[in-house]
């Protein structure tokens, strides 16, 4: 769904609650929903409105990924002279005042304050269930799924689900426990769940439904250990996914070639661009592309060199495997030649290709693309359904089916059938197929925003940053420190009710 987003950009001022600074300085006037929804297509535009955050240079066009990425083992700083800011999300040693944290934080507290107001002026309309809760569903949809990154990402955060119309009370707020936020998470991608649609208008999945909310209620419950409602609910998206219009595509590039159908079928849930448009704010200004491209390359390739992968995810990233080939830029046309990663001017190394490769309506750099992003997509929720699997009885044919669909596919090379990755083999132990599942996600989820969730939520650090077959070495990652980011300062100078900080910062 393309949403022209310099339109549905609400700017709340008084529900914007966190990363606003000085409040007492920069007071701002008091609203109230009544004053601002009079009809369902207000609520609507409001549910809108937290879209185009999310679609910004804050979150989904920079800085929220770019540090998901460079936490993880997969990416790499490529280019040194890049701000220290993301080498020090990097290399393990940021500190309270970290930029990339300081931009990203607020954002995700203005999507909540978008769907909190949506959700206040959608209950005082006075209107049928029927006719209202599907946008209370969307909204709620919306919020959860931006709380399950806040809460990942930092721990216990301040929880809020109300409208806020005095901006004073903002100081005041707390920090709600892990747990507690999880638990809300879920009472809101349940009632996505039992109240949005089976499919929005034109089925563009830019918007939530039914099978969406139980996705990422899926990915939820895999997060907390829940394994068997883990299952249960990536199961029902399985067992329903002709409903929903859900399936893996034939060609694994089909998925990195903007621009991309507003419904194809492998997106449950996407974030869309628009391609040559921007807004206020940095709404819809895309950088994935040239953070990620070769620096010096001709236009329209030219990058950053920011975001690349150490050489040894290359090198031990079987060449037979067609998603190597869809995921990396290994020479590149630069002075109208044809030149391997051996030359490239700056970052000698292989560059990521899912985003700088096929970007479609976009500048030189590839910037203000028209990529739709999955933030999920059927075949995670394949992955999760064997994992999850597998956790509660072991490897079975089922579950090991999940997986050989996803090599089936990655055997399709552009139409040409090959015979690699082969099926998985009988006899595995329990753990030796978990570990084969967790592969499977960094291969065929790689440099999309999930690797470093697993590394989290597995514990994996010391064995991925510290152990012999680290991909990309850091000696200093501490357990104790590193899996959550900090606090903004500025917050807890704001707002000492805030306090603690997370430890080590």
């Amino acid at each position: 769904m393309k949403m022209h987003i310099k339109k549905f950009l609400l700017i709340l001022c008084p529900a914007i609650m966190l990363g606003c600074v000085d409040l007492t300085e920069k007071p701002v006037g008091l609203l109230a929903p009544e004053a601002l929804f009079k009809t369902p297509k207000d609520v609507e535009t409001a549910i809108f409105g937290a879209y185009g955050w999310i679609a910004s240079e804050r979150l989904y066009g920079r800085q929220f990924v770019s540090a998901l990425m460079l936490r993880d083992d997969m990416s790499d700083i490529g280019d040194r002279g890049t701000p220290a800011e993301r080498q020090q999300v990097n290399d393990f040693n940021m500190d309270d005042n970290n930029n990339m944290v300081n931009q990203f934080w607020p954002y995700w507290y203005q999507v909540i304050s978008a769907t909190n107001a949506a959700i206040a002026g959608a209950n005082q309309l006075g209107l049928p269930e029927a006719e209202m809760n599907p946008l209370i569903a969307e909204a709620r949809f919306v919020r959860g799924f931006a709380y399950s990154h806040l809460v990942r990402v930092f721990g216990d955060v301040p929880y809020i689900d109300f409208f806020i119309t005095n901006p004073e009370s903002v100081k005041q707020l707390t920090r709600t426990p892990a747990a507690t936020v999880y638990a809300a998470i879920i009472k809101d991608f349940e009632f996505a769940k039992q109240n949005l649609p089976d499919q929005q208008p034109a089925n563009v999945r830019s918007r939530p439904t039914k099978g969406t909310a139980a996705s990422y209620l899926a990915d939820v419950h895999l997060t907390m250990g829940n394994y068997a409602k883990a299952y249960s609910e990536a199961k029902w998206v399985i067992d329903n996914k002709d409903k929903f219009g859900y399936g893996l595509e034939a060609d694994f590039q089909t998925l990195f070639r903007a621009p991309q159908a507003n419904n194809l079928k492998e997106h449950i849930f996407a974030i869309d661009f628009l391609g040559l448009q921007s807004g206020e704010g940095g709404a819809n200004d895309d950088i994935m592309p040239p953070m990620t491209g070769v620096r010096g390359g001709d236009a329209p390739r030219s990058g950053w060199s920011v975001v690349v992968p150490s050489q040894k995810v290359y090198d031990t990233w079987d060449a037979r495997d067609y998603r190597k080939k869809v995921s990396f830029d290994d020479s590149l046309l630069i002075a109208g030649k044809l030149a391997p990663y051996t030359v490239f001017p700056n970052t000698k190394r292989p560059h990521i290709a899912k985003y700088a490769r096929f970007a479609g309506n976009s500048n030189a750099e590839g910037r203000y693309s028209d990529h739709n992003y999955a933030a999920m997509r059927y075949a995670e929720v394949l992955l999760i359904a064997a994992e999850a699997s597998a956790e509660v009885n072991g490897p079975t044919p089922e579950s090991i089916g999940y997986i050989n669909e996803i090599r089936a596919r990655a055997r399709n090379w552009a139409g040409t059938a090959s015979v690699f990755p082969a099926n998985v083999a009988t006899g595995l132990t329990k753990q030796a197929f978990i570990d084969l599942i967790m592969e499977e996600r960094r291969l065929e989820l790689a440099f999309e925003y999930k690797r470093w969730y697993d590394i989290q939520r597995r514990k994996l650090g010391d064995v991925v940053f510290k152990g012999p077959s680290s991909l990309e070495p850091h000696q200093n990652f501490s357990a104790a420190r590193d899996y959550l980011m900090p606090i903004p300062r500025v917050e807890l100078q704001v707002n000492p009710n805030l306090a603690p900080q997370n430890p080590g910062y």
